[in-house]
């Protein structure tokens, strides 16, 4: 009777490892690659400077804003100098000039670019400039931003908000494969976010269980080498 059961378990075990030894393979080597360099310089923590810090001239002019809510009244550098900016209840941004209160139109491609270069610190240079919307993000930015992307010569992709000029991401070459494999980690290759998906759910059971026979089988197996 014990040599049926452990031989079922033993039959039970084989087939669940062939299972799981595809996504055991692509666990262990996505995690290998997420740890292979710091995630400082994965993110192009270091590709640009901070902000320089900034003195006003005179005292700010508060801009007007008539029929929407603000969420937020910062002041804060811009390559062309300190600019109001003004985020909205509803999602939206604005920026306006301190100086005079007026509010100013959103960054041009010109504008990113310069926004850029101005705290770029590595050696590449931009190769261009491209619009992204909203409601269709690129994958390696995910943020429902309307954006400039400046791609620059040696694959850095800079995402500055079209409205109000921010850095929103800095995304490395090496950074989109880490994605990638990220994507890979945690079975969703298409978003990329989802970690619920029923994929990972699977797998992560038949993991456990393969495992907790192996413990089951591991004292049997002993055992019964040890009768002489």
């Amino acid at each position: 009777m014990k040599r049926t059961v452990r031989h079922s378990l033993r039959r039970y075990h084989i087939w669940l490892g062939w299972l799981i030894g595809v996504p055991m393979l692509f666990w262990t080597l996505s995690g290998v690659v997420m740890v292979w360099k710091p995630i400082e310089e994965v993110r192009g923590t270091a590709l640009l400077a901070d902000p320089a810090p900034f003195e006003l001239a005179t005292a700010p002019i508060a801009p007007r804003v008539e029929g929407r809510g603000l969420k937020s009244l910062t002041i804060e550098p811009r390559a062309p100098g300190p600019r109001w900016v003004l985020r909205f209840a509803d999602g939206g941004s604005r920026l306006a000039d301190p100086a005079s209160g007026q509010l100013l139109p959103g960054y041009s491609a010109a504008d990113a670019a310069r926004e850029v270069t101005a705290r770029y610190k590595g050696m590449a240079k931009v190769a261009s400039v491209t619009r992204t919307e909203a409601d269709k993000p690129p994958l390696d930015l995910r943020k429902p931003i309307a954006t400039w992307q400046v791609a620059m010569s040696d694959g850095t992709h800079f995402y500055v908000d079209a409205a109000n000029g921010e850095v929103v991401a800095r995304r490395t070459r090496f950074w989109r494969f880490y994605d990638w494999m990220w994507g890979l980690h945690i079975m969703d290759l298409q978003t990329r976010e989802d970690t619920h998906n029923p994929w990972i759910i699977v797998f992560g059971v038949a993991t456990l269980m393969t495992t907790f026979l192996a413990l089951v089988l591991l004292p049997l197996t002993i055992k019964r080498r040890s009768k002489p």
